[in-house]
C-alpha cells in the first residue's frame, strides 16, 4: 500500500521534536540545526524559549527572501540523478516520501507562513545562539544573517569566507565541529 506523505513544515517538525522531548522526559536542551533544521529551532527557541538553553543555526533564515523563491521552485526538477539516488537510499518511505519531500521544498516557495519571523518574534529568543553562514548562499544572504543577530540577544554570528549554503560540510567540518561544540559546552 502507498502512503500518502503531506507537505513538510518547519513549524509542525518543531511542534514534533517537542512531543518527542516530552515523551523522553527532556525539558531543556541545546541543539544544531542545517538550513532547514536551523529554521526548525527558530521555532523552537521562539515558541517555548525557556527550554532551548544554546543553539547552533547553520544556514537558517529568518524568512524567504524573494531570490531563494525561484531556486526553491526549481530544485526538485533539477536535482541530480545521483542525488535522487542517495535520497533513495537514505529514506525508507520510497520513491512517495522522496518526491513529498522534494514537493515539500518547491511548496516552500509558496510559503509566506511558516518561515517568517519578525524582529520582535526573534527577540523572544532567550538561547546563546551562534548564527553561521557561508558568505555566498544563493538561498539566504548574509545580511539575514546580520539582521538575526543584531536582534536575537545573546546572539554571535561566524561568517564563513567563499562559502555556500551548508558552509561547515567538506574541508571546514572539523573547523565548524570544535566551534560549534566548544559554543555548546560554554
Amino acid at each position: 500500500m502507498l502512503r500518502k506523505f503531506s507537505a513538510w513544515r518547519h513549524d509542525e517538525a518543531a511542534a514534533d521534536m517537542f512531543a518527542l522531548l516530552d515523551h523522553l522526559g527532556i525539558e531543556t536542551f541545546k541543539g544544531i540545526g542545517v538550513s532547514g533544521g536551523g529554521n526548525v529551532l527558530l521555532h523552537m527557541a521562539t515558541k517555548q524559549p525557556e527550554r532551548v538553553k544554546a543553539m547552533v543555526l547553520v544556514s537558517a533564515t529568518s524568512y524567504f527572501r524573494a531570490q531563494a523563491r525561484p531556486i526553491m521552485r526549481a530544485y526538485p526538477d533539477r536535482l541530480p540523478a545521483e542525488e535522487r539516488e542517495s535520497l533513495r537510499r537514505r529514506h525508507p518511505g520510497g520513491d512517495a516520501q522522496i518526491e513529498a519531500l522534494l514537493a515539500s521544498t518547491k511548496a516552500f516557495a509558496d510559503s509566506y507562513d511558516d518561515i517568517n519571523f519578525t524582529p520582535s518574534w526573534l527577540g523572544r529568543i532567550t538561547a546563546r545562539t551562534l548564527i553561521v553562514r557561508g558568505d555566498r548562499d544563493p538561498l539566504y544572504s548574509v545580511e539575514i544573517s546580520v539582521e538575526m543577530a543584531r536582534v536575537i540577544p545573546r546572539s554571535s554570528l561566524w561568517v564563513i569566507p567563499n562559502t555556500g549554503h551548508g558552509p561547515a560540510a567538506g574541508e571546514r567540518w572539523p573547523e565548524f565541529l570544535k566551534t560549534a561544540t566548544g559554543f555548546l559546552r560554554s
